[in-house]
């Protein structure tokens, strides 16, 4: 079973709670693992990754490198040499694996499905169990310790879905959690 989910990139207000309205930035879409835990934990990796790197680039990019982290962690499962040949790519190279002629076979790769960049401005798709917003705050020269990522965390199935309108899913959702991100990993992992 599929947990689907919306995470919308915003940037970060110096005052005030993360799901008050803000100009969206960029919107991922997760077919799958999109559970609280598992999202917070993936954006906690992220985080450490950009500020550990100093690629942090705001919102956007920082939407991009969510999908592109989700997407390595799904591909071993393709190069894995005990699978069914019929359900891997032979592939010793990054370059192998973005070769049409050893894909053919595949049916739907979850590597190359299973996210997208949405229209923020669209809504959602209306399956989605969980929505999340993620402000990422500007990142200075000569700041000593990184900003705080702040999350909001909706109920489950607590916004507009299907045919109730759901291009206004994430103003009118209702929300277990708004806080920081550090916060938030804490209070669902486990």
């Amino acid at each position: 079973m599929t947990t689907r989910c919306q995470l919308r990139f915003v940037r970060a207000l110096d005052q005030g709670r993360t799901t008050e309205p803000t100009e969206p930035v960029a919107q991922v879409y997760t077919h799958a693992d999109g559970y609280p835990a598992g999202v917070l934990g993936r954006l906690q990796q992220l985080k450490q990754l950009l500020e550990a790197t100093t690629s942090v680039c705001g919102p956007a990019y920082a939407a991009a490198q969510y999908v592109f982290l989700e997407k390595l962690t799904s591909l071993p499962l393709y190069l894995d040499p005990t699978r069914d040949a019929d359900r891997r790519v032979d592939a010793q190279s990054p370059a192998d694996v973005c070769d049409p002629s050893r894909m053919q076979h595949l049916s739907q790769p979850r590597f190359l499905l299973g996210h997208g960049i949405e229209d923020p401005q669209a809504g959602i798709h209306g399956d989605e169990e969980y929505l999340y917003i993620v402000a990422i705050p500007p990142y200075g020269l000569e700041q000593v310790e990184p900003p705080a990522w702040q999350v909001a965390v909706s109920e489950a199935c607590g916004f507009p879905r299907w045919d109730d309108q759901p291009d206004g899913a994430f103003t009118e959702a209702t929300w277990q959690f708004d806080g920081s991100l550090t916060e938030a990993v804490d209070r669902f992992d486990g």
